[in-house]
């Protein structure tokens, strides 16, 4: 049977097709590391950067977790990765702050890593366990300035932005908490809400759900103005911490090394995916602040982590002993 020319010509084109895609091939994935714990405040934005990354870059991008040690040692792993462009850190604060509080830290933060681009902000909330017989924090300080009884506050490790919170807490009542560091705040919340510990300030990514559903007690926020998402809570400043502000940067960064074309790629797939409608409504939904396009530039974010070392740096050393 003689086959009609329209159809001859499909087949050869459908044919030509299927040779093309066995001719080429397939794009290795790429690794996006998250320093911290799975279901913590960095990997929810992972998460969903991840998702949209895999469009724009067209290959696939898998989330590795590597907690411990205030994301240091997820950051080490990457700062000696191959610069390919197929090693990612999504990094927050504790990249900063990690050179002023671990004095054999085996990496440098700027020297060992190349800035992509800011991926978001992202406020904090300080949370109590539910049965805390407090309901504000003015009760909070006053338990903190009495020390009848010590309170605990919890976090994701030295240099992690829960624990800059803690530090910033334990200046501004000069009274030392129980410190009690877990591998990422998502175990440390675990424990709040169960009543094991008493406090932990996170970021909004992690707590707004927890919130939402009273499995803690939200105390206040750390951001300049209240919330849209919790309009009746007050910010930290306004609950008698004077001047209290601190929001959390979340940034992506490849191994120092990395060809400048690989990093002109990995940029504008970085700002095609804060274009996107879905991550935007997945970071508004968790009140982070996505990048503007100034933002979300190598050089941007390579001047905000100089500006952020060198900010903390007397705020640690001020810290003294709540530092550990």
């Amino acid at each position: 049977m003689k086959i009609p020319g329209f159809a001859a010509a499909a087949f050869l084109v459908l044919v030509a097709v299927q040779a093309a895609a066995a001719d080429t091939p397939r794009l290795p994935p790429v690794t996006l590391v998250v320093p911290y714990a799975p279901g913590g405040p960095t990997d929810v934005i992972g998460r969903a950067l991840a998702t949209e990354l895999a469009t724009t870059l067209g290959r696939k991008v898998v989330v590795r977790n590597v907690g411990g040690a205030g994301s240091t040692i997820g950051a080490e792993q990457v700062s000696r990765a191959k610069p390919d462009g197929r090693t990612l850190l999504l990094a927050n604060i504790g990249l900063a702050t990690g050179v002023s509080l671990y004095p054999k830290l085996r990496y440098d933060p700027v020297a060992d890593f190349q800035p992509i681009g800011l991926v978001a902000e992202v406020p904090m909330t300080l949370v109590a366990r539910p049965d805390l017989p407090v309901d504000d924090l003015s009760a909070v300080l006053a338990r903190a300035r009495e020390g009848a009884d010590q309170l605990s506050i919890g976090h994701a490790g030295i240099g992690s932005a829960s624990h800059l919170c803690a530090l910033m807490l334990m200046r501004a009542t000069g009274r030392a908490f129980t410190s009690v560091p877990y591998q990422g705040t998502a175990p440390a919340l675990r424990d709040v809400s169960a009543g094991h510990v008493d406090l932990l300030c996170d970021q909004t990514s992690h707590t707004l759900p927890h919130v939402r559903t009273r499995d803690v007690k939200v105390l206040g926020v750390s951001s300049a103005r209240r919330l849209e998402a919790l309009p009746q809570v007050p910010t930290l400043a306004e609950a008698g911490l004077s001047g209290f502000e601190l929001t959390i940067w979340h940034g992506l960064f490849a191994p120092k090394g990395t060809p400048a074309e690989t990093v002109g790629e990995l940029g504008t797939a970085l700002q095609a995916a804060l274009e996107s409608p879905r991550l935007k409504t997945v970071l508004n939904r968790v009140e982070a602040r996505p990048a503007g396009p100034a933002q979300a530039r190598p050089e941007a974010l390579g001047t905000r982590l100089a500006a952020e070392i060198e900010r903390w740096r007397p705020v640690i050393e001020k810290a003294g002993s709540y530092a550990r």
